[in-house]
């Protein structure tokens, strides 16, 4: 289990767009996130900003992938895909959701910066998982930019 702080600067329409997490923020995110989340017996979940830097990365103790690769590779994916979007006239995909043999990924987007990776098993139902993740969601949202989420 890790949680680091981030800043991270984007340049925006409006102009450049700045965030930090305080100690507290990250304290709360793992929190939600282990309670919301890794209670329903996924093996990983990460949250990370759209450059694929890790802000939460939880797992079951049993994950031995490269955390930081597949921060990476998310974010790329994630983006190619909101320029597949883009190209079809949508605006966005917000979801995404890669099925394997035995392992399954499911990528939601939060915001406009942030992305929640979940890493799990055909045991654990992807209709529950999607709701727990809608539920997390909005504490998330709150606890990064409380004026934002009300």
């Amino acid at each position: 289990m890790a949680v680091c702080p981030v800043k991270r600067r984007s340049i925006k329409e409006e102009g450049t767009l700045s965030y930090i997490l305080d100690q507290e923020q990250l304290d709360g995110l793992e929190e939600a996130l282990t309670t919301d989340l890794m209670t329903l017996g996924i093996q990983s979940v990460i949250l990370i900003d759209m450059a694929g830097n890790v802000i939460v990365n939880l797992d079951d103790g049993k994950v031995r992938h490269d955390v930081y690769s597949l921060a990476a590779l998310a974010a790329g994916n994630f983006g190619a895909v909101s320029a597949m979007a883009s190209i079809i006239g949508e605006e966005e995909f917000s979801l995404l959701f890669h099925k394997g043999k035995s392992e399954n990924i499911n990528f939601t987007k939060i915001m406009d910066d942030f992305l929640l990776v979940s890493i799990f098993g055909n045991d654990v139902s992807l209709g529950y998982l999607r709701l727990k993740i809608d539920e997390v969601i909005k504490k998330i949202k709150a606890l990064i930019d409380p004026n934002r989420s009300k």
